[in-house]
């Protein structure tokens, strides 16, 4: 009598742990043991080990818990590990965050053990806990993170930023902190007091408003040189604050192509946040906003002949046109974001503007 010994192996099946949700401009997947790249599309599966890069577009990543990663153009991330079960032990996520700007919100993630989260750069290692932030790495490996709010403005949660040399912690809506290198701390944790949701979303919209769209199609058909690198070493030493404006005209506008790293650094070097800012534009004295691009508020402000214009596109467009010479006092407020100006000393003239969503 023969006897038959079944043996059953075990088939291993590459299982997707999300997918591309959002999409814009032109990115590219390079996945394991796949020689080909593939290109980013809407509903793409996105798998652990995968290399998410963009180029001149943006790319939304929903995973499995419902967590979402968005990334601006010249991003790279690597998902090391990728493990979602209903036991938070047996959970993990580790991500490593080479370049670029993303914003990171999680799902059900915050049910995974604090210890099985590591989101990496290149100077600093992120611990997360039920939060959202930013994460922002440029071409030296500098790092920027930013601890955002709930939409009510409360606590969004805890994160801690570690290096070789120390750990931070950071528990407040809009805190900050910076790492240059992996072998120096963290920077004590700032609160970037003016800095909104608005202001982020704007950074990392995937899909933008129609009217940001033509504008900057207006903008590359008149063959502006606008394409500047903002991650370059010398604009990271450039001083915004004692520069000139008189150059900027309409064709500067472009709302697609601000370097949120470079801003906010610049926001926290020069504490920004905390005062009042007062240009002289032309002759043109302006308080409240900043002349040229604003990064706080996500504005332009600029004169052409007799004509000063303040211009806004987050959410809604604002295209003020007022006379240079006038005074003016100007009250903004757009789909819960204010701006407050005063023209020239202000004045009897007084205009007020209110959006809603």
């Amino acid at each position: 009598m023969y006897k038959w010994l079944l043996i059953f192996l075990p088939t291993f099946v590459l299982a997707d742990i999300g997918s591309i949700s959002e999409f814009r401009g032109n990115g590219e997947i390079l996945r394991e043991n796949q020689s080909d790249k593939l290109l980013a599309e809407l509903a793409l599966d996105i798998f652990s080990n995968d290399d998410i890069r963009t180029g001149n577009g943006r790319i939304a990543i929903q995973f499995i818990d419902d967590s979402v990663i968005r990334l601006t153009e010249h991003s790279k991330v690597i998902i090391d590990k990728f493990v979602f079960d209903p036991n938070p032990e047996k959970s993990e996520l580790v991500l490593s965050f080479i370049k670029g700007t993303g914003r990171f919100v999680t799902g059900k993630l915050k049910r995974i053990k604090k210890e099985n989260i590591k989101i990496r750069t290149n100077s600093a290692t992120i611990g997360i806990r039920g939060t959202d932030f930013t994460v922002s790495v440029d071409e030296t490996g500098r790092s920027l993170v930013i601890l955002l709010p709930n939409p009510d403005g409360t606590s969004s949660g805890e994160i801690t930023v570690t290096t070789f040399a120390g750990t931070v912690v950071m528990n407040q809506p809009f805190q900050a902190t910076v790492v240059t290198v992996a072998e120096s701390a963290p920077t004590k944790p700032v609160v970037l007091e003016n800095l909104t949701l608005d202001f982020i979303d704007n950074m990392l919209i995937v899909n933008p408003p129609e009217e940001t769209e033509r504008a900057v199609a207006e903008q590359n058909a008149s063959g502006s040189l606008l394409d500047i690198d903002l991650l370059e070493e010398t604009e990271l030493e450039k001083d915004y604050l004692d520069e000139e404006f008189d150059d900027i005209d309409r064709l500067d506008i472009d709302l697609l192509n601000v370097d949120f790293l470079t801003d906010l650094l610049d926001i926290i070097d020069n504490n920004v946040g905390s005062k009042a800012q007062v240009s002289i534009l032309n002759g043109v004295e302006i308080e409240g906003v900043k002349a040229g691009f604003d990064p706080i508020n996500q504005s332009y402000t600029f004169v052409e002949g007799s004509v000063l214009t303040f211009f806004r596109a987050v959410e809604n467009t604002i295209d003020l046109e007022l006379d240079k010479e006038g005074a003016y006092n100007v009250d903004i407020l757009s789909a819960g974001k204010e701006i407050k100006m005063t023209i020239n000393g202000g004045g009897e003239n007084s205009i007020s503007i209110n959006q809603s969503n």
